[in-house]
């Protein structure tokens, strides 16, 4: 490749003015020796060196007063642990470095970090995958983001897009390290782990991409160097793994040397998720990449251009920050302080202990600036993220689509941290669109039915059950599986409506003691589901992830039926209780009574001998309650009083009637739960724990087979049976559809979540086969299979604690007999005032109150006729005679006194 002549004069002159630079400070200066070691061969290495030098001319050049001036010592590690550790002893042994920058690798970097520690030299790091912390070792300083903070992004957009579990694809060091550490601990659920080496052949990588195909997860993160992926993403296209619904992530290490990536590579990557630093963009580091190019192409001309990523500007404001510390330390002689005993001691043990490291060491590890990669901020040995860049690898570029921080999330415009609005975001809305693998738009959904001829293995309980509910077998025969009932039913016919075939087969179970045990077996791995009658509750979903339950929720309680009620001598009293039976014959009475009142001065029928009007009275009014009395009323208020009576008679019939007919029809139950002695609920079931925790007798509590339900509550508590039984709603409906003569369900009743299907923790399967139940539910279907296995309870009467019949009472009634009494009442008012207004001339006599009751009760008695027909005779008392003239006067004759009042009378009606 041949440079061109005004490269070469550039060069010439940047080189003149470096070393012209040099002898300014050759007399003035004290040197800082600092190892650097790096794998130089590498495209990063050699970003590296090219970075660091431009670091330290750009410095000094600025700084030309200082005291002190750093020299590199470069090493080349060649990739190698081993090379790098004796790079470090060299340093330290023969040049008596400060400090070392690098290298590059986590299994490198860790050995030096030891080695600094021991002899008190920084160690400035630029790999962020070292297992060492920054907090353990105060010699080290690692100048790059942690891993852990840009898991972070990736969890985010993890859960942005509603992906339970990824796969992680990484790089296996060599001596540890590595992101998986930090991998682990970032809160995202790893289905599987696929570790690959630059020794990997591509066989072995396209093994073990098939069977990352063969799994449901379709999200993988990437953490592999440019070399290796290019190989991989090759592979993975071969593989048909770079298509539509697929998902790729790449953390930083990968999306920062993407340029390194060859291009057909490249083309196979179209589609991946890319996370790296953000570096806001500044005029000083406009200027520095164009410095930055012309000097890479002029030290390594031979070489194809490579793009300065993040990496190399740690490394500068790294060096920039190294030599203020150097500066404000200075430079000391003897550098280190060798051992007292110096006999048999190995290379290391020789170097002895820095005495510039422990006052330089803490300057760098809290260190803050603004330099070329924006917000350079060294925290206690660890470089500070910042904000994270979401890229999208279109076409031959990457194409920004978000930002995360660790104030705001995620979202598509990077927001400064002192931006009071809007809180943390995971919102899938926050990023732009990204064109996923496949070259589609449509968001991938995490997860697939592998189409492999894997088989989901579905356990399924045996243990002794309502057999219409789950069976399981084998054939005799065949010895293939037979598993039938409710439950099998119902997930098959939801297997069948899933939008993908899902493939599965039953496995019978048989060592378990209840159905908790049954579905750990899930979290052991032995099952990918189980179906069954298995109640979703809150202890099983710490290990399992339930479907929605499909079928009706809750406990209840089956009690045996009695009819003593209907031989009972005095049933057709208990429809009433006492006191309303008291209060419909007080206002039998009553009306009875208001109706001979509004009658008897103008009706025949209601006159005659105090005894007889007694009898007509009482008569009248009680025969009403059959509609047979015979008497006319002839007053409008009596017609009025007897039209609202009679209503009411109506509605008391009939109550009564309907009381009666469900007393000698309803079977009522026996016992109530508070008068039993012992409760028996299922053997295996839940409830038995659940009765525990409701504080009920534990020595009152029996364990039942379900086959033996009917045989225990026949014998009762009395001949070693139970009372009752308490169990779920489809146990009971199961159970009452063979037995609805005998027992009923009863209250009280338990809130329960219901049956329903265990998948894995994690389970992609969850919330698809959750909307298939809600479908199936809102289906005749799910009627039909309930039908056909539970049977139909409404052909049995009688299946619920409110069918028992109650007397009824006062209260039951009380807006009649107030209607009732307010309208007789108004009657009788109404009709004695309009007496008394017709009378009002013995209220206004002289005679004594005695004697105008007594004289109104005459006049009451006489028939309405009679009053007005003149000179009548009224027969009365033997000792007593009315005189009346225009009805003005009365007296009283018998020798004891005569009223005349002031118009003489026409009419004299004298006692013979």
């Amino acid at each position: 490749m041949q440079i061109p002549k005004f490269i070469l004069l550039s060069l010439l002159l940047l080189t003149s003015f470096c070393t012209a630079l040099s002898n300014s400070f050759d007399s003035n200066t004290a040197k800082a020796d600092v190892g650097v070691i790096l794998d130089l061969d590498t495209p990063l290495g050699k970003i590296y060196r090219t970075c660091i030098s431009m670091a330290i001319e750009d410095f000094y050049s600025k700084h030309q007063n200082y005291t002190t001036m750093i020299v590199p010592h470069f090493r080349d590690s060649r990739t190698q642990a081993i090379a790098a550790t004796s790079s470090a002893i060299d340093l330290l042994k023969n040049t008596q470095v400060m400090a070392i920058f690098g290298p590059q690798k986590p299994s490198q970097a860790s050995f030096v970090i030891e080695i600094g520690n021991n002899v008190s030299v920084p160690i400035i790091s630029p790999e962020t995958g070292v297992s060492i912390s920054p907090e353990e070792s105060p010699y080290y300083i690692r100048a790059a983001w942690s891993y852990s903070s840009q898991f972070k992004v990736i969890a985010a957009i993890v859960k942005a897009f509603g992906w339970s579990e990824v796969a992680f694809i990484y790089h296996n060091p060599k001596y540890g390290g590595g992101p998986l550490p930090f991998f682990i601990g970032s809160m995202i659920q790893v289905s599987h782990q696929s570790v690959f080496s630059s020794s990997s052949r591509d066989d072995q990588i396209l093994k073990d991409l098939y069977s990352l195909k063969m799994m449901q997860t379709r999200v993988f993160i990437v953490h592999l160097g440019p070399k290796l992926a290019s190989r991989f993403f090759r592979i993975a296209k071969e593989a048909g793994m770079m298509s539509g619904g697929y998902a790729w992530i790449m953390v930083d290490k990968l999306t920062n040397l993407l340029h390194l990536v060859d291009s057909e590579a490249r083309e196979a990557m179209q589609g991946v998720i890319g996370v790296r630093a953000y570096v806001p963009r500044s005029n000083e580091l406009k200027n520095f990449e164009k410095r930055w190019s012309k000097r890479f192409l002029a030290e390594y001309p031979d070489m194809d251009m490579i793009d300065l990523n993040v990496n190399g500007l740690w490394a500068y404001d790294s060096i920039t920050a190294l030599a203020e510390a150097v500066e404000r330390v200075g430079v000391t002689s003897p550098r280190f302080k060798k051992p007292v005993d110096r006999g048999n001691l190995t290379d290391l043990e020789g170097i002895g202990t820095s005495n510039i490291g422990p006052s330089l060491a803490p300057l760098i590890r809290n260190y803050t600036s603004r330099g070329l990669s924006g917000n350079f901020n060294v925290s206690n040995g660890q470089l500070q993220s910042y904000a994270f860049e979401i890229v999208n690898v279109i076409g031959r570029g990457e194409h920004t689509v978000g930002f995360w921080t660790e104030r705001y999330g995620l979202s598509k415009k990077l927001k400064p941290d002192d931006d009071d609005e809007g809180d943390y975001s995971t919102k899938k809305d926050n990023l732009g669109m990204i064109m996923w693998p496949g070259l589609t738009i449509e968001v991938p959904k995490g997860w697939e039915i592998p189409n492999s001829g894997t088989k989901l293995r579905i356990g399924v309980p045996t243990l002794g059950g309502f057999k219409e509910l789950i069976y399981a077998g084998r054939d005799p025969e065949t010895g293939s599986v037979i598993a039938t009932g409710f439950s099998i039913d119902v997930f098959e016919e939801v297997m069948r409506s899933m939008p993908y075939a899902v493939l599965f087969e039953y496995i019978p179970f048989h060592e378990y003691e209840d159905y908790d045990g049954l579905v750990r077996q899930i979290s052991l791995k032995k099952f990918d589901a189980v179906v069954g009658d298995v109640t979703v509750t809150a202890n099983r979903s710490e290990y399992v992830d339930f479907t929605i339950p499909y079928t009706e929720s809750g406990v209840g309680t089956i009690v045996p039926i009695r009819d003593n009620d209907r031989k009972n001598t005095w049933i057709f009293m208990k429809p009433l209780t006492t006191s309303l039976w008291l209060t419909i014959v007080a206002f039998f009475v009553f009306i009875g009574f208001s109706v001979w009142v509004l009658e008897h001065r103008i009706n025949e029928e209601f006159r005659g001998p105090p005894l007889q009007q007694v009898g007509v009275m009482l008569w009248f009014s009680f025969s009403t309650l059959v509609f047979a009395q015979r008497e006319k009323v002839h007053s409008n208020l009596a017609r009025f009083v007897m039209i609202v009576w009679l209503f009411v008679v109506l509605v008391l019939t009939q109550s009564y009637t309907a009381s009666l007919t469900s007393m000698l029809t309803v079977q009522q139950l026996q016992p109530t739960i508070k008068s039993v002695e012992y409760i028996g609920y299922q053997r295996g079931s839940f409830v038995g724990g659940l009765l525990k925790n409701m504080k009920y007798d534990q020595s009152k509590l029996r364990s039942i087979y379900s086959e033996e339900f009917d045989e225990a509550l026949s014998k009762g508590s009395a001949n070693g049976g139970v009372d009752a039984i308490i169990d779920e709603f489809p146990y009971i409906r199961l159970f009452l559809s063979k037995y609805c003569h005998k027992y009923i369900m009863t209250g009280p009743t338990y809130g329960t979540s219901g049956f329903g299907f265990a998948f894995s923790k994690g389970s992609p399967l969850v919330p698809d086969v959750s909307r298939a139940i809600l479908k199936l539910k809102e289906d005749e279907k799910m009627v039909q299979i309930s039908r056909k296995w539970l049977g139909d309870l409404e052909r049995c009467q009688g299946d619920g604690a409110g069918n028992t019949s109650e007397s009824l009472n006062v209260d039951s009634f009380k807006g009649l007999f107030v209607i009732a009494g307010v309208s007789s009442s108004s009657a009788l008012a109404i009709f004695f005032f309009t007496f008394l207004y017709h009378h009002r001339y013995i209220l206004t006599s002289t005679a004594s109150i005695k004697e105008k009751i007594y004289g109104l009760a005459r006049v009451f008695s006489r028939e309405k006729d009679d009053e007005s027909r003149t000179g009548d005779v009224v027969e009365g008392s033997p000792a007593i005679s009315i005189s009346c003239d225009h009805q003005d006067m009365f007296s009283q004759d018998e020798g004891l006194s005569t009223i005349e009042l002031a118009t003489p009378p026409t009419h004299h009606v004298t006692q013979p």
